[in-house]
């Protein structure tokens, strides 16, 4: 495996495993009735975007996860879905001593308690698991804790909860998950952006292509299953969407130093016309 090589340059890699995992925090110095776990984790969350990364590869498997780690995934996210307790332990130890080796970030879905086992750098959870709030309790306030939301006002409380950010979807239809509700599309994924401060995952029928009006909609970052699990080339799909996000981050940047440049350009011509016109800018 090469996936400390292979990481992905600039903005869109996370620095996963330095110093913010679940490992040894669990229960330390948290306030267990709750009334100020979300300050807490607020306080410790200045470096939640760092530590996040844009690109999130679900993976149920070894193999899926060195794909991804040899493409430059900056963040796994650990499904176990199947097996008894001790075999998800297991792969889920595993796929976290590697994203420490390339310098991933690791996150366990649905399961608080396996991700301070194996010392992941935190968990994301359903709306049928562990509420946030009893989560971010169980595994303290410096890990990353996702939340899953379709609308704004679910996104507030799960960010006033302990939330460190927010998977949001299904955006398009997918065939990777079976039940999902229907898509919400660019404009629900916008409508929860602009509601929290938090980063925002996209999630459900992501592909290269769509990478940049996800972004564009203001997610920090999107989240896969299929287009790298299902791909003829795991890593290869992997590579693609990593420079996808680098790119699309890139233009994003760009277009707001154009946008700065724009308005001072304007504020400097109104200045100069104003001081011509003896106190009133000219049309």
């Amino acid at each position: 495996m090469t996936g400390a090589g292979a990481a992905v340059p600039g903005a869109i890699v996370g620095a996963g495993g330095a110093g913010g995992g679940v490992a040894g925090v669990a229960g330390a110095g948290v306030d267990v009735t709750g009334t100020r776990v979300a300050g807490a984790a607020a306080a410790a969350g200045a470096d939640v975007g760092r530590r996040l990364g844009r690109l999130h590869v679900l993976v149920d498997s070894a193999e899926l996860a060195d794909a991804a780690l040899d493409g430059g995934a900056p963040t796994l996210q650990v499904r176990l879905k199947a097996g008894h307790d001790a075999d998800r332990y297991q792969l889920a130890a595993l796929i976290a001593e590697r994203c420490r080796a390339a310098g991933a970030t690791c996150l366990v879905n649905d399961r608080a308690d396996i991700a301070v086992a194996v010392g992941a750098d935190g968990v994301h959870v359903g709306a049928t698991d562990l509420p946030v709030d009893a989560v971010r309790r169980v595994v303290g306030p410096a890990a990353l804790v996702g939340g899953t939301a379709r609308g704004p006002a679910t996104a507030r409380a799960l960010v006033e909860a302990g939330a460190s950010y927010l998977g949001v979807g299904p955006v398009y239809a997918t065939a990777s998950k079976d039940g999902l509700p229907d898509p919400i599309g660019l404009d629900g994924l916008r409508s929860v952006t602009g509601a929290v401060a938090a980063p925002v995952i996209a999630i459900a029928g992501i592909t290269g292509e769509r990478v940049p009006e996800v972004l564009g909609a203001g997610a920090w970052g999107v989240a896969v299953i299929g287009a790298v699990a299902h791909a003829a080339d795991p890593r290869a799909a992997t590579r693609q969407l990593a420079v996808a996000v680098e790119r699309a981050v890139a233009a994003l940047a760009e277009a707001g130093d154009d946008a700065g440049s724009g308005e001072a350009e304007a504020g400097d011509e109104s200045a100069g016309a104003h001081a011509a016109g003896g106190g009133e800018a000219r049309p």
